[in-house]
This record gives C-alpha cells, sequence and structure tokens, in this order.
C-alpha cells in the first residue's frame, strides 16, 4: 500500500514538473518564471524525498538538500536582478 501511494505521488509531482516547465518556458513575464523556476526546484526536492523513501536510500536526501541550497540562491539572485538590472553589489 506505500509502495502504491508512493508511486502515485511521485507521478502527481513529475506531472506538476511538466506544467512548471511548461509556466517557466511560455511564463508571460519574468517574475511568473521566476516563480515557476522556484516551484519546479521545490517539486525536485519532494520528487527525490519520495524516491529516497520509496528506495530507502539517503543518497536522494543529500541530493535534496544540495538542490535546496541552489534553489534558495539561484532565486535571490534572479530577484536581485529583475529588482535592479544587476546582480553584483
Amino acid at each position: 500500500m506505500i509502495q502504491t501511494s508512493l508511486n502515485i505521488a511521485m507521478a502527481a509531482f513529475a506531472l506538476a514538473m511538466v506544467l512548471n516547465l511548461y509556466r517557466l518556458l511560455r511564463g508571460p513575464g519574468i517574475p511568473d518564471r521566476i516563480l515557476a523556476l522556484d516551484t519546479l526546484y521545490v517539486n525536485t526536492i519532494a520528487l527525490l524525498v519520495l524516491a529516497g523513501l520509496r528506495d530507502g536510500s539517503t543518497i536522494y536526501f543529500e541530493a535534496a538538500v544540495i538542490i535546496a541550497m541552489l534553489g534558495f540562491v539561484g532565486t535571490i539572485v534572479l530577484s536581485k536582478f529583475v529588482i535592479r538590472g544587476d546582480i553584483v553589489e
């Protein structure tokens, strides 16, 4: 029962990632694309955590932490670029 639930949840997050990718590529504006990229990071983290639970491996959790850190920094950098037009202070 748990394996089936994990597989269904992984499929739902994979579908959400496809929809986020569509919004990232076809978004009407830059802020929408940044938000889609941030949501794509979150969905990737959730998918990795679910894969780690399904397979019983800890390497997925470590990869999720790395993606979370990179996603946070990427969102901050892109937001600064949109607001200021420059990244370097």
